[in-house]
């Protein structure tokens, strides 16, 4: 069960693992907790488009749609609000009865039911940030984790479905620097302009976890960029995020990062798989009905950047927005490496 602020997330972060696990035969389920309605038209080829521009919500229901048939996943609407995403100094409040502003018991129900419901064995979500510093993805963070702890416990939401705990939680990786540099370099050497030069240039650190799980799924970069694609009013198919030939991207950097933040059985080193160690799904099944499971694995990240260095996170990331690079792109989840654990990649 994949768990997204705002259509469009589910295909830009994690899609080729998705399509990989639904080729293999497993069920795949995509959560998104809004409904994507204040989000800006970034494709300019559709930006005075009437139709988009009278129905924005509809159209954001279509475009999932869509890219839903493209990954071959379940999916279904938690049923919030989107938040926004506030500009200008100082910055405004949310706008009253946004996803953000919910009180997390609600929200934290909502998906419950989803989960016990639907039960599924792993969970992934945003990591502590968010990704980056939308309301949404952070706030999607917090509900995620939330109905993880609670999902398996019978007196939470007892009316909400009998108890079910997923065993595993990750966070979706995105656009480490050794990601990008190697991408930069094999684009360089081929004689070709790469388009993260500028980024690089201006790289400024994220937060400080660490991938422990890297999914082999190049085979599925085609699908993953036809259901991005489905998102017209997100995407331009002829912009900044399609221009690193699928062949250079699947033999440079040919898997999708996930960070373990809890689970109830223990993550190997070089984990390569986010069913590892749960067993036959019949086994997987009687150890989330399990009481008194213990989690043997917390690699969630405790500490905050000072606040110098967080301020200069929401400059880049306003920059990279007007950029061009959408709010719900992959391209806003960057994660940091130690320089020892670089040359492991």
């Amino acid at each position: 069960m994949a768990v997204h602020a705002h259509p469009d997330d589910e295909s830009s972060k994690g899609a080729a693992t998705t399509a990989k696990y639904v080729a293999e035969g497993a069920s795949v389920m995509v959560v998104s907790c809004t409904g994507g309605e204040r989000g800006d038209i970034l494709n300019e080829k559709l930006k005075d488009d009437p139709h988009i521009l009278r129905d924005i919500a509809q159209v954001r229901r279509d475009e999932m749609k869509a890219a839903q048939e493209v990954l071959g996943c379940e999916h279904t609407w938690l049923g919030f609000v989107d938040s926004g995403l506030p500009e200008g100094d100082p910055l405004p409040p949310l706008p009253d009865g946004c996803f953000a502003l919910e009180d997390l018991e609600v929200t934290t129900e909502a998906l419950v039911r989803v989960i016990r419901a639907w039960r599924p064995h792993v969970m992934t979500t945003y990591d502590e940030k968010g990704g980056y510093p939308h309301p949404d993805h952070i706030m999607s963070h917090t509900v995620a984790m939330s109905a993880f702890q609670a999902a398996g416990d019978p007196t939470r939401f007892p009316d909400a479905g009998e108890p079910w705990q997923p065993l595993k939680i990750y966070y979706n990786g995105g656009w480490s620097r050794p990601r990008l540099e190697a991408i930069h370099d094999a684009m360089v050497a081929e004689g070709l302009e790469s388009p993260y030069a500028e980024w690089l240039a201006n790289w400024k650190p994220r937060r400080s976890g660490r991938p422990t799980t890297m999914i082999a799924c190049a085979d599925h970069f085609e699908t993953r960029d036809r259901a991005l694609i489905a998102h017209a009013t997100q995407v331009d198919p002829d912009g900044f995020w399609f221009q690193v030939p699928l062949e250079i991207q699947k033999r440079v950097w040919g898997v999708e990062e996930f960070e373990a933040a809890l689970s109830y059985v223990p993550i190997a080193e070089g984990e390569d798989d986010l069913f590892a160690g749960l067993g036959t799904p019949a086994e997987a099944d009687a150890l989330a009905t399990r009481p008194g499971l213990q989690i043997v694995h917390d690699g969630r990240v405790t500490e905050e950047p000072a606040e110098e260095e967080a301020e200069q996170v929401e400059e880049v990331d306003e920059s990279e927005r007007r950029a061009g690079h959408p709010h719900g792109d992959s391209s806003d989840t960057h994660l940091d490496e130690p320089e020892a654990e670089k040359a492991e990649l």
